[in-house]
């Protein structure tokens, strides 16, 4: 693992470039930048993290970052590491977005399966006028890699973080001990804080900056919600920074055999609790996600997926109290749905007690993964691979000790 961790750091080397390519007026997509380049000191802060992977697709990536400056920003890409021969911006209703802080690239029409070089660019705008934009510095990236999801793989590997609560080490500390191998992506279910409640800067120091060091440049990482990332006055700016599928937090994606469905469980407790201010309405949006839960069962490539997977933070069971008011809200308005569906597996958290949890029928007819807390000796990353043959479920400690296994042979007998 040590070795393959160092092969990797050193073939990126982790070290954000910056090239200074003058100060131009009124750039567009079609220019041609100059080629006479040079190293640039007022680059080098434009960038406050790497580039990060979202919502990855078929033929679809995002590719995201931040930066101190307001900037016009794009991606190169393409499949020869020699020859970034595309280049993409983000352009809504016309326009390009620019003089912004947050960059959230979209790339589109792309292979299934297939591996691709990028590179992202930041170009400070030091004047906004109606008919003159001056530009500075341009910060460039290294070249990193990603791989977009393939449906008709007949295998996939991912892995599973939850409750981390604001301890950035955790990540590092766990993933030592998964299994060496590609993962086709991150799973972060949930409560990775405690609350929102400092912003910008502690989405960037507990988690793109320590997941930037392990996968997030050229592994995607898939974001579950988790009643804590409800809480604290930034919790309505934290969409800015992920993306899910065309709706934030609730969304579905094909990677191999799997058929992954991700549910938003929102807040740990009853919209009207005198404690959040009256600013609370996670019942009409739990009832909202039924609605399209009930279409999503429905679409074909549902119903043919070799192994459907549910993805939410709070378990309809297991939690502390049975009156759970999210639990048994979503037990009773999805549970009936999900049990005719025929779900194979539903991935969880929030109660901080891992385990691994048989069907029971007549009240959840497939098994209920659910991950550790926070706290040394509590903590667990969860390795699940899926080919023709079986869905496994491998769960570690924060030791490095397997400590639940679970193997569901294919349902379709394929």
């Amino acid at each position: 693992m040590e070795e393959m961790k160092k092969d990797k750091i050193n073939r990126r080397s982790f070290v954000t470039r910056f090239s200074l390519l003058g100060a131009v007026a009124g750039l567009v997509p079609q220019y041609a930048f100059s080629a006479n380049e040079r190293k640039s000191e007022e680059a080098a802060g434009i960038m406050k993290c790497k580039p990060y992977l979202q919502a990855v697709k078929k033929d679809a990536i995002r590719i995201r970052w931040i930066t101190s400056e307001k900037c016009l920003s794009w991606v190169e890409y393409g499949e020869n590491v020699q020859a970034l021969d595309k280049k993409a911006y983000c352009s809504i209703d016309g326009l390009i977005q620019a003089n912004n802080t947050i960059h959230d690239i979209p790339l589109k029409n792309l292979h299934p399966g297939r591996m691709y070089f990028y590179k992202v660019f930041s170009k400070k705008i030091e004047g906004f006028e109606p008919y003159k934009i001056t530009y500075g510095a341009i910060a460039e990236s290294e070249t990193y890699t990603f791989t977009t999801l393939n449906p008709g793989a007949e295998n996939t590997t991912f892995v599973v973080y939850n409750d981390v609560h604001d301890r950035p080490e955790t990540f590092a500390q766990l993933f030592k001990f998964l299994t060496p191998g590609k993962r086709d992506f991150i799973l972060l279910n949930g409560d990775i804080f405690s609350s929102l409640k400092t912003g910008e800067d502690q989405v960037i120091k507990n988690m793109l900056e320590p997941i930037s060091e392990l996968f997030s440049t050229d592994v995607p990482f898939v974001f579950s919600r988790g009643n804590h990332e409800d809480r604290g006055q930034y919790a309505r700016q934290f969409p800015d920074y992920v993306s899910g599928g065309e709706q934030k937090f609730y969304f579905s994606f094909q990677s191999g055999p799997i058929y992954a469905v991700v549910l938003d469980s929102g807040e740990g407790t009853t919209d009207d609790n005198p404690l959040y201010g009256g600013i609370l309405d996670f019942d009409a949006y739990r009832l909202e996600q039924k609605t399209w839960l009930e279409k999503e069962v429905q679409k074909p490539d549902f119903k043919k997926a070799t192994y459907r997977v549910i993805i939410n933070h709070i378990p309809p069971f297991y939690t502390a109290s049975a009156d759970n008011h999210p639990s048994k809200f979503c037990r009773e308005h999805w549970g009936p749905i999900l049990n005719k569906a025929k779900i194979d597996l539903m991935l969880a958290g929030h109660t901080h007690i891992h385990g691994i949890h048989p069907a029971v029928l007549q009240k959840h007819n497939f098994p209920i993964v659910i991950g550790g807390g926070p706290r040394n000796g509590e903590r667990t990353i969860i390795q699940v691979n899926a080919n023709k043959q079986a869905l496994e479920v491998k769960m570690f400690s924060d030791t490095g000790k397997t400590i639940g296994e679970l193997k569901i042979k294919n349902p379709k007998g394929k």
